[in-house]
């Protein structure tokens, strides 16, 4: 399929519709400012697929946990807290 050629400014105002036409349609778009190609926005591709047995094989054959790594991921997690209310007084 041909991509199609699309401003920022245009962009800018139909990004929804745009999206949705690169998700539902498979569209392809190049996005010019001032006439200049300064990028392009194609459908990301899909995940690959597997089946559950593959997964748990997958999982079943990665090994022991590290369990240094588990622990640095907890630590992580309760250090991650959300911002407080900017507009709270």
């Amino acid at each position: 399929m041909k991509k199609q050629v699309i401003s920022a400014t245009m962009l800018a105002r139909q990004v929804g519709d745009v999206l949705g036409r690169i998700r539902y349609r498979g569209e392809s778009f190049i996005v010019e400012r001032n006439g200049v190609p300064v990028a392009r926005i194609d459908p990301a591709q899909p995940s690959p697929k597997g089946s559950v047995q593959e997964g748990l094989s997958a999982w079943r054959d990665a090994g022991e946990p590290d369990l240094e790594f588990a622990a640095l991921l907890e630590q992580v997690g309760t250090a991650d807290t959300l911002p407080g209310n900017p507009w709270a007084s």
